[in-house]
């Protein structure tokens, strides 16, 4: 049994936590052994996700004091994991969760908010196609470099034809 004192330091993990992350994913480990769970929880770390089990009370009051997600506290029942994701790895945990529910066929989402908007456990497959901002960006630098790569191209193709051009006057002349 917890002291007074042991609970609110939790408390105050979990505020901290939710303070810092950008997103957080709610999953039920019922059905799932201890090994599979720190496949998962390894899974996580891979992509800088922190993954934790708290009580569900204590995540409620953390909830209560900080006034945020107000749609988690109505998912908070049974068997709960947490995953805390900052700005950078937001989509990792639903592609981890998606694959790790597809492989194991006994773990659950419950659901999530990214910054501040709630997704249900029914938007776990829309959450797990979105492209993470890593993909993002070399999309973006990649149509950024497409046009550049196309004007090297044709000035090269220019200087080509110009050489050749010189080659051939310069062949003419000699002949």
């Amino acid at each position: 049994m917890k002291t007074r004192n042991e609970k609110a330091e939790v408390i105050s993990e979990i505020e901290e936590r939710l303070k810092a992350s950008s997103a957080v994913y709610l999953v039920d480990y019922n059905k799932l052994t201890v090994g599979e769970i720190s496949g998962l929880r390894r899974e996580f770390l891979k992509e800088g996700v922190f993954y934790k089990v708290y009580k569900n009370t204590f995540v409620k009051k953390a909830l209560e004091n900080l006034g945020m997600y107000p749609e988690l506290s109505k998912n908070l029942a049974g068997m709960t994991g947490f995953a805390f994701a900052n700005e950078n790895n937001y989509i990792a945990p639903a592609k981890i969760i998606k694959k790790f529910s597809d492989d194991k066929k006994k773990f659950n989402f419950k659901g999530c908010y990214i910054e501040n908007e709630y997704y249900s456990s029914d938007k776990l497959e829309v959450l797990a196609s979105m492209p993470s901002k890593e993909e993002v960006i070399a999309g973006i630098i990649g149509s950024i470099a497409s046009p550049a790569s196309g004007i090297v191209g044709a000035i090269n193709a220019v200087i080509r034809d110009l050489v050749s051009v010189i080659d051939e006057i310069s062949k003419k002349k000699v002949a």
